[in-house]
C-alpha cells in the first residue's frame, strides 16, 4: 500500500532541511525537521489548482538520525527503520489532508 503512495507522490530524501525550509517551517536547528510535505492535499483540491507544482514528500536524513539515536548517539538499526517509517506515514497523511493532532492521535506524531 505505502508503495501504491509513494507512486502517486514522489519521495525525495536530503540531508538537511534548506535555510528557507527552516524559516518558513519555524524549525530552529537542522536536525529539528525529519520530514516535509509540499503540496495540496487531497481533501483541499478542485479543478481550479490544475497546473500547480506536484506533490513532494521530502525526508531529512539529519533528522532522522537524531531522532533515532539513543542518549550515546548510538543509531540501531530498527530504531531508524521506525523512524523512517514514521516520517514517510506523517508526511504522506498530510498529502491526505490529515493535520498534526490527527496524525499524534494515529502514533505518527
Amino acid at each position: 500500500m505505502i508503495h501504491e503512495l509513494i507512486d502517486q507522490v514522489p519521495l525525495h530524501v536530503e540531508d538537511y532541511p534548506s535555510q528557507r525550509v527552516m524559516e518558513d517551517t519555524g524549525a530552529r536547528y537542522r536536525e529539528d525537521l525529519c520530514g516535509l510535505y509540499t503540496g495540496i492535499p487531497l481533501t483541499e483540491r478542485s479543478v481550479m489548482q490544475s497546473g500547480t507544482l506536484p506533490d513532494v514528500v521530502t525526508i531529512y536524513r539529519e533528522g532522522i538520525l537524531a531522532a533515532a539515536a539513543d542518549r550515546d548517539g548510538r543509531v540501531r538499526n530498527s530504531r531508524l527503520l521506525r523512524e523512517i517509517r514514521v516520517t514517510v506515514l506523517h508526511e504522506l497523511g498530510h498529502h491526505h489532508g490529515l493535520d498534526e493532532d490527527d496524525l499524534r492521535e494515529l502514533g505518527y506524531g
